[in-house]
């Protein structure tokens, strides 16, 4: 499956010391994967450094690749490494036209930073507002997190491409899409070839490559394999932890849809952010422990600005289908929304009303048991009998593989305590109007 698969930075003559140390493998595997090593050497001084291309924020570059179904053990099995699946291969790819993308994006360059000119007065017109906003202010990301993770990401980057030249890695997650805060982890996606991944057997096979890799590397501290569902391989460099998966690009594709959501209207982040540590402090907020994910949570807040009377934010994916195409090559992904302008809302609600809003509405309104929230559609959708909907408390539609984002939440006793928090936070934020009633700022604000 992957071109110049398996290519080590050693002599020629090194690479049965080389096999002997990566998996145990069968002899079989083993007599395989050392032919695709062969071939693979041959085809090296084919390829110039152009291929090696990076991971660009503004521009990727017109580098384009075809995907594949098959998994890389069945690819072994077959020999399919052939002289046409190159690192520079020139398929067609769907595209975000630049003759349909409207001029102005609102989206900042990594170089741009995040930084935003100030909130208009309607935004910030009472005490619970300024709150809000001091609080976010305090705590997000600031542009030299991200940098320090983005040189990270680039040298990682390197020192993958010494065992699979074609790869790369894509910075993704709250670190990326806007929502970070300065503690965030930092999520890594790797990617040697765009395709279905076997996650038992090639997700872990490949992360157990590049934990070896990491053993030698002096700037990497704790290498770790988790065989998740999606497993990942957690590190840490310079004091930040690392997640790093192959090959889910789904991943890649939801980090840039959010990091639009989070620069198309100025209200969005400070929302968020505040929402996001409202849930951490009422512990509702871990995926791991049967709660809500921080990802389930940001599209729950983006639902609910999207079906407002007056919509805060638009619906990206149905306003800009062009620059959301889910079969868009990957390389393609972080340049897609680089023209799309600021949404221009009717809607002047401060941040005061729009978070006690967000609390109401899934306190009251929302039909846990009946909808489903889509994003991708702005509109709840109904709860219908199919797998993946069905015997779940909570419903959220990934908005690209249209799965449920909120499947963690399993167990009824998890399911009453958010509804709960919900409700309880609704009432005293609806008679206190005190930000510190329902998250103790003292506690929330970063440590200088």
């Amino acid at each position: 499956m992957f071109p110049r698969a398996f290519v080590f930075s050693h002599k020629d003559g090194q690479s049965e010391h080389i096999f002997q140390h990566i998996l145990p493998h069968t002899v079989s595997q083993q007599r395989r994967i050392k032919h695709v090593f062969y071939c693979a050497r041959r085809r090296r001084d084919n390829h110039s450094q152009n291929d090696l291309k990076r991971q660009r924020f503004v521009s990727p570059g017109p580098h384009k690749q075809p995907a594949r179904n098959a998994n890389i053990t069945s690819q072994l099995a077959a020999g399919a490494v052939t002289s046409r699946e190159t690192c520079s291969s020139n398929s067609s790819i769907p595209t975000c036209s630049s003759a349909t993308s409207k001029p102005g994006g609102c989206v900042p360059s990594l170089r741009e930073g995040s930084h935003q000119s100030a909130f208009p007065l309607s935004s910030v017109n009472d005490k619970l507002s300024q709150q809000i906003l001091d609080l976010f202010h305090a705590c997000e990301q600031q542009n030299d997190d991200l940098e320090k993770k983005e040189h990270c990401r680039a040298a990682l980057q390197r020192d993958i491409q010494t065992i699979f030249p074609c790869a790369q890695v894509f910075l993704a997650g709250s670190s990326l899409n806007g929502f970070g805060t300065r503690s965030s982890d930092a999520d890594l996606c790797l990617v040697i070839e765009e395709g279905k991944v076997n996650h038992r057997t090639d997700a872990v096979y490949v992360l157990s490559l590049v934990r070896k890799l990491f053993y030698t590397l002096s700037y990497i501290e704790r290498p770790q394999l988790i065989r998740a569902k999606v497993p990942i391989l957690k590190f840490r460099v310079g004091g930040v932890e690392f997640d790093l998966n192959f090959n889910n690009t789904v991943g890649i594709r939801n980090t840039f849809l959010l990091r639009t959501y989070a620069y198309v209207e100025k209200r969005v982040r400070p929302i968020i952010l505040v929402i996001k540590k409202w849930a951490s402090h009422h512990r509702i907020k871990d995926a791991s422990r049967g709660t809500l994910s921080s990802y389930t949570l940001v599209l729950m807040v983006l639902h609910y600005l999207q079906t407002l009377p007056e919509p805060v934010i638009p619906c990206l994916q149905m306003d800009y289908p062009e620059c959301f195409n889910p079969m868009m090559d990957i390389h393609l992904v972080p340049s897609g929304p680089s023209n799309i302008p600021a949404f221009v809302s009717k809607n002047q609600s401060s941040l005061g009303d729009l978070l006690l809003g967000f609390l109401k509405y899934y306190a009251t309104v929302f039909k846990w048991d009946k909808h489903v929230i889509s994003v991708r559609e702005a509109k709840t959708l109904p709860k219908t009998y199919c797998r993946e909907w069905r015997d779940k408390f909570i419903c959220v539609e990934e908005p690209f593989d249209r799965t449920n984002t909120a499947r963690a939440v399993h167990e009824t006793v998890k399911f009453e305590a958010i509804k709960a928090e919900f409700t309880e936070s609704y009432q005293v934020l609806q008679l206190r109007k005190d930000l510190n009633f329902i998250l103790p700022l003292k506690n929330t604000r970063p440590k200088r």
